[in-house]
């Protein structure tokens, strides 16, 4: 659906990878629209292509890889004609900024912390030393550092890994960017950190301004995060909607088998739902629906023709043959049925309250 407000619109891109003398296609024909302040979450297994889409709108694609095709329109430029460093440095950290799932990456372990903060913003924003210093110690005071002006000049290993998370978030907002790209942003955090770190950044963004996107395999993150998910499966977004329809009313059997394995749906003595076979592998070209050998509910059409994106409602889209209305009813597992019978009390209850 469009939107007046959109920030950023990726239209068929299609990412390809050199690798062992073979060339894989990590991205396939992916068209996504990002709007002004939302909070969109990118969901799917490991290798389903969540991080490389996001790369590209960085240019921080591995030297072995290249956008084979379509467009990522952003502040009137195609960023796919973006080629050279100095050019990405003008958008990278400045325009779109990245947190990094291990903050020991993006920090320099032989550089005091407060000096990683004040060069981003010195470098960035043209300022003097003393300034520099000045916003660093009111960021890290901002993203929750105790002691500031003791804690500026310790080095990462002096922090705990939640404090280093801190950090790197306070780094990439250093410049004050349109676009944070939150890439598994607590997966190595214990879980009250993780909470804690969630309610920072959703906190921040309300302060800022922000948009964000989240790549994250944990639908618990995206139901507390998200407004908007896209489902991804093998380098293609197979379904996107609000956070309501994802949970509430999916359509799509990858999406159904994603909530099928959520713990907390899980019946006392019976096995974990975990889904069956593997992705296929992207250096031959799929033919059919990517996920039909793994999917119960796949028809004979899904192993000969691509489905298309057959429309939910006006923000929900599921790319499956059983929406096609000469498919077959097909019955969706216990897990999901809970899930739809959850949204309806919670939709009766909304609607009675405001009456």
């Amino acid at each position: 659906m469009e939107q007046n407000n959109g920030i950023l619109k990726v239209r068929d891109l299609v990412v390809k990878f050199r690798v062992r003398r073979r060339e894989l296609t990590a991205i396939r024909s992916v068209s996504l629209d990002l709007y002004e302040g939302e909070t969109l979450a990118i969901v799917g297994e490991s290798g389903s292509g969540k991080t490389v889409l996001t790369k590209t709108f960085t240019g921080m694609l591995d030297t072995n890889g290249r956008i084979a095709g379509g467009t990522i329109e952003f502040e009137g430029r195609n960023l796919v004609e973006v080629k050279t460093d100095k050019e990405w440095e003008k958008i990278r950290g400045v325009k779109i900024a990245t947190v990094f799932q291990d903050p020991m990456t993006s920090l320099n372990p032989l550089k005091r912390i407060g000096i990683q903060i004040t060069e981003v913003i010195e470098k960035h924003q043209k300022l003097p030393p003393d300034e520099a210093k000045r916003i660093a110690l009111s960021l890290m005071d901002k993203v929750g550092i105790k002691d500031v002006d003791k804690r500026f000049y310790d080095y990462p290993f002096q922090y705990s890994g939640g404090m280093r998370q801190r950090i790197v978030i306070a780094i990439a907002l250093a410049c004050k960017p349109r676009i944070l790209i939150c890439d598994e942003p607590t997966t190595a955090l214990d879980v009250t950190i993780q909470a804690q770190i969630l309610d920072l950044i959703r906190s921040l963004q309300k302060d800022y301004g922000f948009t964000t996107i989240y790549i994250t395999h944990d639908l618990g993150v995206v139901a507390n995060v998200a407004d908007r998910v896209a489902v991804m499966y093998s380098g293609q977004i197979v379904e996107y909607g609000s956070v309501r329809e994802i949970f509430y009313d999916p359509r799509h059997p990858y999406t159904w088998a994603l909530i099928s394995s959520l713990p907390t749906l899980a019946r006392k003595g019976e096995p974990l739902y975990a889904i069956p076979g593997t992705p296929p592998t992207l250096f031959n070209e799929i033919k059919g629906d990517a996920f039909a050998p793994r999917n119960r509910y796949a028809l004979g059409i899904d192993f000969e023709e691509e489905p298309p994106f057959f429309k939910v409602s006006e923000s929900h889209y599921a790319k499956t043959w059983l929406l096609d209305p000469r498919a077959p009813f097909a019955d969706p597992p216990q897990a999901v049925k809970i899930m739809r019978k959850k949204g309806n009390i919670y939709a009766e209850s909304a609607a009675e309250a405001g009456k």
